[in-house]
């Protein structure tokens, strides 16, 4: 069982907006969490990290666009994103880097 389920993606024309969600199983709260992402024939890259204490950091690519937050009651990571770019099209995955647990990926296509 993937303890870690992403939902929310999907095709979005440039300068739109998608959340994505990451629910958790398991003990969520006194954990950091990221998203990453990967686009086709590149390396896996940071987006954005979320610590027990709600601290963010971002990716150089997505500050002042993208936003992390977190729901320890409903053990849900998101993962807001604006103004999108053709150039955010890839797969991204949820990460708690405690046990090294990815999810399975949600695929986001920005184009018109």
């Amino acid at each position: 069982q993937v303890p870690l389920v992403e939902t929310g993606g999907g095709l979005v024309q440039p300068g739109g907006s998608l959340r994505l969600s990451c629910t958790v199983e398991g003990v969520f709260s006194i954990y950091a969490m990221g998203w990453y992402r990967q686009a086709p024939g590149k390396e896996r890259e940071l987006v954005a990290t979320i610590s027990p204490s709600y601290n963010t950091d971002y990716g150089e690519s997505v500050k002042g666009r993208f936003f992390v937050s977190r729901d320890n009651t409903k053990k849900v990571v998101y993962l807001q994103m604006n103004s999108l770019k053709p150039e955010d099209t890839a797969v991204y995955y949820c990460h708690m880097p405690y046990y090294h647990y990815w999810g399975q990926g949600t695929q986001v296509t920005v184009s018109s």
